[in-house]
């Protein structure tokens, strides 16, 4: 049972959207500026033992995608929160997604102990939400619609009322899992972001966020009917 959830309708978008729904921040997008960032400290470890052009190679474009994913400027992501295998002990069965909002991270458990941990954005104060659902059903370049509830709060949204197609600007971004319980659309996703400066942050509405490069790598690895764990924040 999902516990402290409060206005479930706005865990489809990300409140940084909402803020900008009349237009996309090309900040996001500036690929070139993202690898040579990067580039230019590739001789630097982070404290995980990842070199920033080891993250730039991990988090770097994806052309072949419907819609062409940029490049992550790596240099605004906590170092922590890149992808990696960490030791996590659990009796989850390998395959289970656990939630970690207070700590901002989404775990995959893996065999013998151990997970892939990815960095994430969870929701806002007052959006947080815990409990036990499931992956009912996938997304790619999925069309968002807004509840009434989000229109009646920011009507900026209601021009999205019969769905937004996907693409870039689209708030659940490249790849979504729906989550679940007893059968019912719980309004709530684990959905693909383009924003690196969300990730480690409380900014959405009761959906959690992953960088584009991590939400397809997850994607790929979890089928419909996977367990999903959110644990209280």
């Amino acid at each position: 049972m999902i516990r402290n959830g409060r206005n479930a309708d706005a865990g489809t978008m990300d409140a940084r959207f909402a803020r900008r729904a009349g237009g996309l921040d090309r900040r996001a997008f500036l690929v070139g500026a993202a690898g040579l960032g990067a580039l230019g400290l590739a001789g630097c470890a982070t404290s995980d033992g990842m070199s920033l052009a080891e993250a730039a190679k991990l988090y770097g474009p994806v052309p072949d995608e419907k819609f062409p994913i940029p490049a992550v400027d790596v240099s605004k992501v906590d170092p922590k929160y890149f992808r990696r295998t960490v030791r996590y002990e659990t009796k989850e069965t390998p395959g289970t997604i656990i939630v970690d909002p207070k700590n901002y991270y989404v775990y995959r458990i893996e065999d013998e102990g151990h997970a892939t941990r990815y960095g994430a954005n969870v929701g806002r104060s007052g959006f947080l939400w815990s409990g036990d659902a499931y992956v009912g059903r996938k997304g790619e370049w999925a069309t968002w619609t807004p509840p009434k509830e989000m229109i009646q709060r920011q009507p900026e949204v209601a021009k999205y009322a019969r769905g937004m197609p996907g693409g870039l600007e689209n708030p659940l971004g490249a790849r979504t899992l729906y989550l679940y319980q007893n059968g019912a659309y719980t309004l709530y996703t684990i959905y693909a972001t383009i924003d690196p400066e969300s990730i480690g942050s409380g900014v959405t509405s009761g959906c959690v966020g992953l960088l584009s490069q991590d939400m397809i790598d997850l994607y790929n690895r979890t089928p419909v009917k996977t367990k999903v764990i959110v644990l209280p924040a």
